[in-house]
């Protein structure tokens, strides 16, 4: 049985997807939930995100549209994204990010069609859960947020969501059959296929144009 950390950001429809089958997986004792801002690695590996490029924004809505279909998980779009997810990210630590928070905060997102802005909606949820303003706001909690971001660029995470077991990576949502496989003990993982993926040399880099000023 393994222990694994599970790197997420509420504003990730396909992390609010992948939560939601985490109990199927097999071979995990524990698993520790990792709050942590997903554009805080957008910036350490000077990425964008799906959502910052247009045509790209279009296809991961319609795509996650399709996937919670087809995996028969309930989802509404929220009113705006990107969204500010700091108030949920923090609200999650405030509460010790159980299991059962992080899918209340999940689905108050993708379920509930809800953002911490809705002002409404968002301090009806702090009542839900009787917590109040001040407790977001305590060092203990930033330090907690500002540790997973520094644990997880340490792990060499690069997205979310994304599950570390034995110091590998598996990101997205796609990469949760590969997960389980590792997880079941599959020989891939000590083959020649998998070695020889991973000594890959790096070949022609592209060139990025100046920026004119």
């Amino acid at each position: 049985m393994k222990q694994m950390d599970w790197y997420f950001d509420f504003i990730s429809p396909f992390a609010y997807l992948q939560s939601e089958m985490l109990e199927q997986l097999q071979g995990v004792e524990t698993i520790r939930y990792r709050p942590l801002l997903f554009a805080g690695l957008l910036n350490h590996w000077e990425n964008k995100g799906p959502a910052e490029i247009p045509p790209k924004r279009q296809w991961t809505f319609e795509h996650c549209a399709w996937l919670a279909h087809h995996h028969g998980i309930p989802m509404c779009m929220p009113p705006e994204h990107p969204f500010n997810p700091l108030p949920l990210l923090r609200l999650c630590l405030a509460l010790d990010c159980t299991p059962e928070v992080v899918q209340r905060l999940f689905r108050f997102v993708w379920r509930e069609g809800h953002i911490p802005s809705e002002s409404e909606h968002w301090q009806a949820l702090l009542d839900e859960l009787y917590v109040s303003r001040d407790m977001l706001d305590t060092p203990e909690v930033k330090n907690a947020l500002r540790k997973n971001g520094e644990d997880a660029i340490a792990a060499r995470v690069f997205g979310v969501p994304t599950a570390v077991v034995d110091g590998r990576c598996f990101w997205g949502l796609d990469g949760t059959s590969m997960l389980q496989a590792y997880l079941n003990g599959d020989a891939f993982f000590d083959s020649d296929a998998l070695r020889a993926a991973q000594q890959m040399p790096n070949g022609q880099q592209r060139k990025v144009p100046e920026r004119s000023a």
